[in-house]
């Protein structure tokens, strides 16, 4: 039985041809993105733990914080898909609970998931900064692992394309197969590269949240322009804006400009203290 394969020609790698369901049991189908998605939360959910004690954040306090933050982040993502795509779900709005056919977005998933570990940490009395300081690591191990999910799926890829790298397989758009950019490959390797680059610098940041920031500005460049190869994307309403791209630029502009004006108040504090060690000096 063929499961729409799929190949990479310019590197001659491939066919992939598998089912997107890895088994059933009791009647219920059991799906590879589901496994590799709980594979990214296990990994990310293991680091993350570890690395705890260095933002301050004993490990059986962020695992509280994930009981709470993974369930709403999963709702999270479902709500940013379906408001984005309501037209899917008009004539029969209990669609919008059958979240085992399709239908979520990263990004919900990524905004709830620290609105829920912020309120936490305030309930907690805890630093939410920090908190979330190491909770954006995991955010990025559970992003580049999830991305084969997709891949599992035959899906996130973008706009017909002749490069090297091309993944070519049946899309349903335009009704046979074709080469096109892999993007869910693109997402997987800018959130791995972001998490190498954020694992290096987390005993060298200079103030809690910065990892959160320097998070945002990383993964909202790569996205939006990732976002712009993609077809499968959803809009601003009736704008034609791609909504995830203008988030990912918009929020990554945002991150840059707190983080420059963090880092020139560092300096200016450095070069009053040490001014004022000279006045004092004999």
């Amino acid at each position: 039985m063929m499961y729409n394969p799929i190949n990479f020609p310019g590197l001659g790698i491939g066919p992939f041809d598998f089912s997107p369901t890895a088994f059933t049991i009791f009647g219920l189908a059991i799906q590879w993105y589901g496994i590799i998605i709980a594979l990214g939360f296990v990994m990310a959910a293991i680091y993350c733990s570890a690395k705890a004690p260095v933002a301050g954040i004993k490990p059986d306090v962020f695992f509280d914080a994930l009981l709470f933050a993974v369930p709403i982040a999963i709702i999270g993502s479902r709500l940013y898909y379906v408001l984005f795509n309501f037209g899917q779900f008009r004539g029969n709005l209990l669609k919008i609970f059958n979240i085992r056919e399709g239908g979520v977005a990263i990004y919900g998933a990524v905004i709830f998931a620290l609105v829920t570990a912020y309120i936490f940490a305030r309930i907690r009395k805890i630093n939410p900064l920090a908190l979330m300081d190491i909770g954006v690591l995991g955010l990025l191990i559970g992003q580049s692992i999830g991305r084969w999910g997709n891949f599992a799926n035959r899906e996130v890829f973008g706009e017909i394309t002749t490069v090297p790298w091309r993944m070519e397989l049946f899309v349903p758009e335009l009704g046979e197969r074709a080469a096109v950019h892999p993007a869910f490959l693109y997402e997987s390797l800018w959130t791995a590269a972001g998490f190498l680059l954020l694992h290096i610098l987390l005993k060298k940041r200079k103030y809690d949240g910065q990892l959160l920031l320097m998070y945002i500005a990383w993964y909202g460049f790569g996205r939006g322009f990732i976002e712009g190869l993609r077809t499968d994307s959803l809009y601003l309403f009736n704008t034609g804006l791609k909504v995830s791209q203008v988030l990912a630029f918009a929020s990554c502009a945002i991150a840059v400009g707190l983080l420059t004006y963090f880092q020139l108040k560092k300096f200016k504090m450095v070069e009053t203290e040490a001014a004022e060690t000279e006045a004092t000096e004999p």
